[in-house]
């Protein structure tokens, strides 16, 4: 069976970290594969400039366009919303029978895992990887079984930095992939009019 890491995010917009981020757990998680879901809506955020849907799927799509082992799931965005993990990971096990769905979350998302809808049952039925963020220090003693912590590098960009550098006029590059940054930039300039 095949091994695939469910990486999902809003990916608003995608960035260098993503993509390092996504090829470190390929090796470090021991996956075959690593799909990267883009989410139309966190239950637990609200997001005003959220680009649309489609948009965000395609600069991703764009971003991880030959790296190896990765790719972009529009999966997510056929399901009903509010979207919820533990619905999205029924739903690919009846769809895929022929993978191993093992969930990727940052430090940050598994100290709140506790309010995410399901969240004992998602600890019971699923492998997931947890990966370290800057100031989200995870009790490795504590944790279930079936949940690990990886070792992967901390990356220090996010989608907020790109969308605040775009407002304030600074340069984001090599901080997104260059294939997509100068649309980032249009986008998120258009954004900041409205």
């Amino acid at each position: 069976m095949k091994r695939v890491g469910i990486f999902g995010g809003s990916f608003n917009p995608i960035h260098c970290g993503h993509l390092a981020l996504a090829e470190r757990l390929l090796d470090v998680a021991r996956l075959d594969e690593l799909w990267l879901m883009v989410s139309p809506q966190n239950p637990l955020k609200r997001r005003a400039d959220l680009l649309a849907d489609d948009v965000r799927l395609r600069l991703a799509r764009a971003a991880v366009s030959g790296v190896s082992g990765v790719s972009v799931s529009d999966y997510e965005l056929g399901l009903p919303k509010p979207s919820y993990t533990w619905n999205t990971l029924q739903r690919l096990r009846a769809d895929y029978p022929q993978i191993q769905p093992v969930l990727v979350i940052g430090a940050d998302n598994w100290l709140l895992f506790p309010q995410w809808y399901r969240a004992d049952d998602i600890v019971r039925s699923t492998e997931i990887v947890v990966y370290p963020r800057r100031g989200c220090d995870v009790d490795v003693q504590s944790l279930p079984s079936g949940v690990r912590l990886v070792a992967t590098p901390l990356y220090d960009v996010s989608s907020t930095e790109v969308r605040r550098r775009v407002r304030a006029g600074e340069s984001i590059e090599g901080l997104v992939p260059p294939q997509v940054e100068q649309e980032v930039r249009e986008l998120y300039a258009l954004t900041i009019k409205h």
